[in-house]
């Protein structure tokens, strides 16, 4: 029988016939499973958006491996010969002032040293343990090549050359994308793109600031009334490639060097007047016959008309291409190969990137290089351009070098000695870490293992947050990073006190001291380990002694001599301690964290 059948003739509805009792529990049961299919529909959805993003991290995540990384070093990138000459350099200056040297410094300090300029970070203990049990030749020389390789070299690398390029601003809105700029340096990086052509493409960019990201260095200058800033073009083209502070000459000639005239400066202004932002992005004024020629006007005080400025170099024309447009012949002539000048301030730079401290300080105010004389800086600079002028070949250079494993302590007696030694680089330079540095620190000796690319997304994101956090309150040096510049007390007082120090001390779930604390064989490991993943060495004999005795007057501890001795002594003290191994744990960690050691290079 049909349910209208069932249901009667005249199309009444079922329900009609159903008693009201009924009728209540049928419409109540109804209402449940309603609400449970729409919660459990919800809770599907939620989790499918949550895959979602799931899967997108992990994607973003992935790191290509680009044509050209130097996957092995060549014949051609052998560079025993250049370290000897620099080596020798130092060397002949150190005999020349009588300076004492100091010592060779232990491999885990080279490492820590490496991690610290090439990663932003100190090394993690995984990264530790595998350089211990590497026991093959050139032990140093080989993991410099297997940084250059990694993903955190070009990623923090990038973030370093883009402050030097258009500082930290935000920008102007819309047309500068300082992320995709900096996404373009670390390509370049991985593809071991030689710096003369990436400066080329940087100052005759031509595009969208999206998909040509080298125009962002152009659109940085865009100003209000939508032109662009030509003055503060020139002098970061020259601060940034040439190494030398020629702003204050675009009012009048420079009042500290000669060199430098006003006229230096507006010719060199006069370069990047054709360039201007379209909807297409950046480009050049077509100046064809059919066009009137663009011009760069200059107005005086006083004057009611601009007077025409032609484009000009300061020095040896003849270095400036015969064809093209202004911007590229201006790139050809900055990085001409008998240009001195953007050699060294290249050099000058890297090794403030690796030491903290530029060879020459400020590191874009460098001396006029002069004829016949070569410094450290001049070996560095023909080493690099012999080799391709490729960074990754200065660096190399630089880490090889003895200076960078010389130790930072020194035997002076009076302060004239010590600064004697520290001008000479006698000694490694004891420099404070930058900002990111120190949370970038703190959050690797917080895990054991590596983070990068590859990590777990949470981890990634947890940092990634924690660290705009951290900075927003520590504060950020900018694009005056090398400046030397002292701690102040928020700072020290964020290092002791803030939720991040905290939080990564905690024996919690997969942090670096839980895993310690249950992963390691005995109380001297435990000790051994937190000192390797904060300081990168193993504690002195005076400090494992103090910690082992916290550690064996733990509960735990007393617990264990309670059920080995049930009986406890008629006379003498009795151990009393209300502390944990986890407490003693955390607060080595914390401690270590805040000791001075931890947020200096040295």
């Amino acid at each position: 029988m049909s349910v209208a059948g069932r249901a009667g003739t005249s199309g009444v509805p079922l329900s009609k016939n159903i008693p009201a009792g009924s009728r209540t529990r049928m419409s109540k049961l109804l209402e449940f499973w309603e609400f449970h299919e729409m919660r459990a529909a919800v809770i599907i959805f939620a989790l499918l958006i949550a895959a979602l993003v799931l899967k997108v991290v992990q994607v973003a995540g992935r790191v290509e491996q680009l044509a050209g990384s130097p996957a092995v070093v060549t014949d051609d990138q052998q560079l025993g010969p250049a370290v000897a000459r620099l080596n020798e350099q130092f060397r002949q200056q150190w005999q020349a002032e009588n300076v004492q040297v100091g010592d060779t410094v232990a491999d885990l300090t080279v490492l820590r040293r490496l991690s610290l300029a090439m990663f932003g970070t100190v090394p993690s203990l995984e990264d530790i343990r595998a350089f211990e049990h590497d026991e093959q030749p050139n032990r140093i020389d080989r993991w410099i090549v297997k940084m250059l390789q990694d993903s955190r070299f070009s990623d923090y690398f990038a973030e370093r050359l883009a402050r030097s390029l258009v500082g930290v601003e935000d920008g102007p809105f819309i047309v500068f994308r300082r992320d995709r700029m900096t996404a373009w340096l670390a390509a370049q990086l991985r593809k071991d793109v030689s710096w003369s052509q990436m400066t080329k493409e940087l100052i005759a960019a031509e595009g969208l600031w999206t998909d040509r990201p080298a125009a962002n260095f152009i659109t940085v200058a865009r100003m209000e009334d939508e032109s662009l800033n030509v003055n503060k073009l020139a002098g970061r083209t020259v601060r940034t490639f040439l190494g030398q502070r020629i702003d204050c000459a675009q009012c009048h000639d420079h009042p500290f060097d000669p060199t430098w005239k006003q006229a230096d400066f507006e010719g060199l202004a006069a370069f990047y007047c054709q360039a201007s932002l379209s909807p297409g992005g950046v480009t050049d004024y077509e100046t064809g016959k059919d066009q009137q020629e663009v011009v760069y006007k200059v107005v005086d005080p006083g004057a009611e008309t601009g007077r025409v400025v032609p484009s000009a170099v300061p020095f040896h024309p003849e270095w400036l291409p015969a064809d093209g447009g202004l911007r590229y012949r201006l790139a050809g002539w900055v990085t001409h190969k008998d240009n001195r000048r953007f050699e060294r301030a290249t050099a000058n730079r890297v090794w403030g990137f690796m030491l903290g401290k530029p060879l020459h300080e400020p590191v874009d105010d460098l001396p006029h290089p002069v004829d016949g004389e070569t410094d450290a800086l001049d070996i560095l600079g023909q080493e690099f351009r012999a080799r391709g002028d490729r960074l990754s070949v200065l660096i190399r250079m630089i880490a090889m070098s003895d200076v960078f494993r010389l130790s930072s302590e020194s035997s002076a007696d009076n302060a004239d000695t010590y600064t004697k030694q520290v001008q000479a680089w006698a000694v490694f330079p004891l420099v404070r870490l930058r900002p990111e540095q120190v949370i970038g620190s703190l959050f690797q000796a917080g895990h054991v293992r590596s983070i990068d690319q590859n990590s777990n997304p949470f981890v990634r994101v947890a940092k990634f947050g924690n660290e705009n956090d951290f900075l927003n309150e520590y504060g950020d040096m900018g694009d005056e990073e090398l400046l030397q510049q002292v701690g102040t007390i928020p700072q020290a007082l964020l290092r002791m006190n803030g939720r991040f120090t905290a939080e990564q001390s905690k024996v919690d779930a997969l942090s670096a001291p839980a895993q310690i604390l249950n992963f390691s064989p005995d109380n001297a490991a435990v000790i051994d380990n937190c000192y390797l993943a904060c300081l990168c060495r193993f504690p002195a004999v005076d400090e494992r002694a103090y910690f082992l005795n916290l550690l064996e007057s733990t509960t735990e501890a007393a617990a264990e001599k309670r059920k080995a001795n049930p009986e406890p002594p008629a006379a003498g003290p009795k151990l009393k301690t209300t502390r944990t191994r986890a407490q003693v744990v955390e607060d080595l960690v914390w401690t270590l964290y805040n000791s001075p050691e931890f947020s200096w290079n040295h």
